[in-house]
């Protein structure tokens, strides 16, 4: 199992969810180690992703499973944090595909000058 510190919002997602800090770190530890047996991977940008979705998933099973007349509804955060990634994810491909069509443009136009 990986032996990394907890993030340092991991507090404010306990508390968010109702839940101790305590048990929020063994759900760290335990979405860590599913992502590092999912990855085959310790680091890396796959791992870590991987790490904070299931620690989000796992919070929101484990207060799934509080009662109902709970004062402080757990709030659902895997779909923001889904969400950033698919917005992260879009602007990287808007970036890749302007210069692949200024890499087409400039490779038709220098490509013509040396065919006449």
């Amino acid at each position: 199992m990986n032996s990394m510190n907890s993030p340092k919002i991991l507090p404010w997602i306990a508390r968010k969810a109702g839940i101790s800090d305590e048990l929020a770190l063994k759900l760290w530890r335990r979405a860590v180690s599913e992502a590092e047996y999912l990855t085959g991977q310790a680091e890396g940008s796959e791992f870590w992703g991987l790490s904070v979705e299931r620690f989000l998933s796992i919070v929101e099973d484990e207060v799934g499973n509080t009662p109902s007349y709970s004062l402080t509804p757990a709030p659902q955060m895997s779909w923001m944090w889904r969400h950033q990634t698919r917005m992260s994810l879009l602007s990287l491909m808007a970036a890749q595909n302007a210069y692949r069509c200024w890499q087409n443009t400039l490779g038709d136009m220098y490509g013509q000058k040396k065919a006449a």
